[in-house]
């Protein structure tokens, strides 16, 4: 029986979020989703279960609403740079979840790490 697209992104995204809580434990989650119309990214502290910043493609103040690109998934990659920073956040882990580091998701980590965070 063969697996659905869905089931194998979710086993997918387990494997890298499991792998990733091994080796980055006390740090904060940098926490890729991306969509077909939108990408949005979270800091997130798992100890306290409480997210630090976040930002996303649907914000009217980056310019980029209706936008799903890799100009748009810089942008947002820059924007979590800067408030990690006022969140006083400047080393993190990369979670990417089930997607592929390729396309949008890598301009997005392109731009925060230009933008100052460390992963």
């Amino acid at each position: 029986m063969a697996n659905s697209k869905r089931d194998l992104f979710l086993k997918r995204r387990l494997r890298v979020r499991n792998k990733l809580r091994k080796t980055n434990a006390g740090k904060a989650r940098l926490s890729v989703h991306r969509s077909n119309k939108n990408i949005s990214v979270q800091l997130i502290d798992d100890v306290n279960g409480v997210t630090l910043a976040s930002a996303s493609s649907l914000e009217k103040d980056l310019g980029v609403v209706g936008k799903n690109n890799a100009d748009a998934a810089a942008k947002v990659g820059t924007a979590i740079a800067e408030r990690a920073k006022k969140a006083g956040v400047e080393v993190c882990y990369f979670d990417r979840g089930g997607f592929l580091f390729h396309g949008k998701v890598k301009a997005l980590a392109d731009a925060a790490r230009e933008g100052g965070l460390k992963f």
